[in-house]
């Protein structure tokens, strides 16, 4: 079963979940609305700012390229299946990630 997961899902965030399902939905929102250095003592957690600036066809690619990584490293127990984005109309220019994972019970 997948699962499709944003950084605006940290609104409902519960502190030490019992749920596996939940917590690794939750430690990816964790992931995707952290930017990398700015964790104190855990600089490469969280996305790069690299894509910033660039063309939006580039900027996809190298965030989900990104997005990718950054999973596959901080949060082992999902696989990621898809990543698709939503411009942001508050934002001209942003991307909003939306990630599809499944679950590695």
């Amino acid at each position: 079963m997948s699962y499709q997961v944003r950084a605006a899902d940290l609104a409902h965030i519960r502190v030490n979940e019992q749920d596996t399902v939940t917590s690794v939905l939750q430690n990816i929102a964790v992931i995707l609305s952290t930017r990398k250095g700015t964790v104190p003592l855990y600089r490469d957690f969280g996305l790069s700012w690299r894509s910033v600036d660039k063309p939006i066809p580039i900027a996809k690619t190298m965030l989900y390229s990104d997005v990718k990584e950054a999973i596959e490293e901080y949060e082992p127990r999902a696989s990621v299946v898809n990543v698709t984005f939503r411009e942001d109309s508050s934002a001209p220019g942003g991307l909003i990630p939306i990630v599809e994972v499944e679950i590695n019970e």
